[in-house]
């Protein structure tokens, strides 16, 4: 341990040498007082007066030339509203626009995205986009833009916006609420970047240059927006967002019936100019859009994505503790659920709850969060207080240090908790605090994760922390990574995501990039990829390694490949039937080691059909295993999208143990009638969950953020087709500025 805290001092104060970020452009946001209308002409007078952002660079084929067709945008504010123009130039008028769908994906299509951090840190940002139908989107960026996890597209706020296609170009015209930013009264600056796609001319820009090593969001290469005259606390509304739903299911393995009818709502309000309260009162978290089912041919538990608006801002703040694959002591899709006396998991009620986030000052920020759920004595669920409280200050450029506090506690006494049995998921309460780093350095060659947590449990007191420390070099041309974890056998956190305790696992990464010039291919990369996995309880027995090594190909026409080899080791301490069909389990300590080819491709996401094929073959267990994972997607644009994922596996072991061929089929049709009015529907294949599922939503967004839905659910067995359950659910939510 002492070791641990040695190498965080030492990288710690490394990194004070780099306190500056990447910036070396900007350019002024002019204060005006005239009304700007939204027509995508660019006619008024004062736009001939605006900062410009020019002189784009390229990301994708190369990053060290211009832009080829180039975007300029002008910025324009008042005291109540960004204004923001932009100018895209183009080969044609042959853009991807694969729906009219609000919130798209950028991959694949035209559109033009803007990231600002408000607070200047390079840490978070807010992020607004359109397409050249107009068609908007926004999310958050977190954690510096270094990995997809940072990037949340579920986050809404209120703007406007208008677009129109000219020869050549197209322009956009925006007005942002400056309420629907956080940033410090009084600023004078904010960092400032934009990335742009064009399918045409094959050009992925951006107006700060970015090494294509680092991520097209990243938020260590920004520049600046120098605002005018100070800018002050726009007055900001308070949303209320009330819903009603009506549901009716029927189960037909139980031959019963259910019907139901909620109402409750949300309410959001900014505290200053850089905190939310979010409020809920009789919360409605049934998902509109049903989880996508995976294969799972592991011995642990899959985490899905959070999709509740209640815990979307700001998320970055309190889920990103620990290590999101072995030990995340915060996983909000927690709070909500239980498990029944059967051990089957389902809603428990939330009564009300109340969440606090934001900064303080450039460098603060904080959370709190306080959620009560119900009691449920029948299935012997208590009715728990779930609270996180969370600190974060930024250290030097782009690092930061936090601490947290997550408590579980029951409402009262339960003759059904028993804090004095050895079990540890009947106790009246779970704690958990801890401390973590987030090294990032200037330039993001450098970026690293270091913590150290540690639960209460009663009447245990050993054997119950968990700690990690990880470090990467990433650089244009090589990438070094070294990571450590141990979980105690003890380690336990209620409201996180904890895969297995009693665990010390070593992770590890080389990788060598090459970049060839006057070639068909964009880049080459090899890279080994060691794992390690060792029970510190039975004396560091190694219980799992994998060792990966891999060659990528991507092409400059945007297809990709790769070939991978593997050799894993996997040690049974307890049964295991590596089908899922509760056959023969495979025989206990002892060992199994196995090897794979795998290959992958992916086309040209720009046409109008496209696939990724995944096959794979080598030893599994004691036996074989052949896999297949696909998926086609064609685009009708920009009214019909349909897809097709086919994962397949056969898995083959000796006498007497069962082999099994498991299959797991997605079609999804996405129509978008306009830019209110979508209709999808999944249809989902699954032999391992003996589940036909179909699911079909209609959304109608009536007005900015508000929406009807109506989502029929219906599940089969798949060996009967016999009916499960099927319900119809008719919710409606308003979203009121007051």
């Amino acid at each position: 341990m002492r070791q641990f805290f040695i190498v965080l001092a030492v990288l710690s104060l490394s990194k004070i040498v780099t306190a500056q970020t990447v910036s070396n452009k900007q350019f002024i946001v002019k204060y005006t007082e005239d009304k700007i209308t939204l027509d995508g002409s660019l006619d008024e007078p004062i736009w001939e007066q605006a900062g410009i952002a020019k002189d784009f660079w390229q990301y994708f084929p190369t990053d060290t030339v211009q832009a080829k067709h180039q975007t300029e945008i002008r910025f324009l504010y008042s005291d109540r509203f960004l204004y923001v123009a932009i100018k895209v130039q183009a080969l044609g008028k042959d853009y991807v626009v694969p729906s009219l769908r609000r919130d798209f994906r950028a991959g694949g299509s035209d559109n033009v995205t803007l990231m600002f951090d408000t607070f200047n840190d390079g840490i978070n940002a807010f992020l607004f986009g359109t397409n050249p139908l107009g068609v908007r989107r926004e999310a958050l960026v977190s954690g510096g833009g270094t990995d997809l996890s940072g990037f949340t597209t579920s986050w809404d706020t209120k703007w406007k916006g208008e677009t129109k296609i000219y020869d050549g170009y197209y322009i956009s015209e925006w007005e942002i609420p400056l309420f629907s930013f956080k940033y410090k009264d009084g600023t004078t600056k904010w960092r400032f970047n934009c990335y742009q796609f064009d399918t045409q001319g094959n050009e992925r820009n951006t107006w700060m240059q970015i090494p294509q090593n680092q991520f097209i969001f990243n938020l260590a290469y920004m520049g600046d927006m120098v605002f005018e005259k100070p800018l002050r606390k726009s007055k900001t509304p308070i949303a209320l967002i009330p819903y009603v739903n009506g549901i009716a299911s029927k189960d037909f393995e139980e031959n019963s019936s259910f019907s139901d009818f909620k109402f409750g709502g949300d309410a959001r309000l900014t505290i200053g100019t850089g905190l939310n309260l979010d409020l809920t009162f009789n919360p409605d978290f049934s998902q509109v859009e049903v989880d996508q089912q995976v294969t799972n041919l592991t011995r642990f538990e899959i985490g899905l994505p959070e999709r509740r608006q209640f815990f979307i801002e700001n998320s970055d703040l309190f889920a990103t503790f620990g290590d999101d694959r072995d030990a995340n002591p915060f996983f909000s899709r927690r709070i909500g659920i239980a498990e029944d006396i059967d051990g089957n998991t389902i809603e428990n009620p939330i009564i009300a709850g109340a969440r606090l986030s934001g900064k303080l000052n450039n460098n603060l920020r904080v959370g709190l969060i306080n959620i009560q759920t119900e009691e449920d004595l029948a299935n012997e669920i208590a009715s728990n207080n779930n609270a996180v409280a969370v600190v974060q200050h930024k250290v030097f450029s782009r690092s930061n240090i936090s601490a947290f506090f997550i408590n579980r506690q029951a409402a009262k006494d339960y003759d059904f908790n028993d804090d004095n049995d050895d079990d540890l998921d009947n106790n009246s309460f779970n704690r958990v605090v801890g401390i973590d780093y987030n090294l990032a350095s200037a330039d993001n060659t450098w970026i690293g994760k270091y913590y150290v947590h540690k639960s209460f449990t009663p009447n245990i007191d050993s054997r119950d922390y968990s700690w990690g420390a990880a470090t990467t070099y990433n650089s244009r041309n090589w990438l070094f990574r070294a990571a450590a974890r141990y979980i105690g056998e003890n380690f336990k956190s209620d409201l996180g995501f904890v895969r297995r305790t009693d665990i010390f696992r070593t992770f590890n990464r080389v990788e060598r990039n090459f970049w060839p010039s006057d070639s068909k291919f964009n880049r080459h990369t090899i890279s080994v990829t060691p794992t390690f996995f060792f029970r510190p309880e039975l004396n560091f027995k190694n219980s799992d390694y994998a060792i990966f090594a891999r060659y990528e190909g991507q092409l400059t026409t945007q297809e990709e490949f790769n070939v991978t080899l593997s050799r894993r080791y996997t040690f049974l301490f307890d049964g295991f039937d590596p089908t899922g069909s509760d056959g023969l389990e495979l025989p206990i300590d002892r060992g199994y080691i196995y090897h794979q080819i795998s290959a992958n491709y992916r086309s040209d996401q720009r046409k109008k059909f496209s696939y990724s094929v995944n096959p794979s073959y080598g030893e599994f267990f004691n036996g074989n295993r052949f896999s297949f994972e696909g998926r086609a997607n064609l685009r009708l644009q920009p009214y019909f999208t349909a897809s097709m994922q086919v994962n397949y596996d056969k898995i083959s072991l000796p006498d007497p143990f069962p082999s099994a061929d498991i299959w797991l089929v997605g079609p999804r049709i996405d129509v978008t009638f306009n830019k209110s009015i979508f209709w999808a529907t999944f249809i989902q294949y699954s032999n391992q969950r003996d589940n036909f599922s179909v699911n079909s939503r209609l959304q109608w967004r009536f007005a900015p953020l508000s929406d009807l839905f109506l989502v029929y659910n219906d599940n089969y067995f798949t060996e009967t087709i016999a009916p499960k359950t099927r319900s119809i659910n008719l919710k409606v939510t308003y979203w009121l500025n007051i």
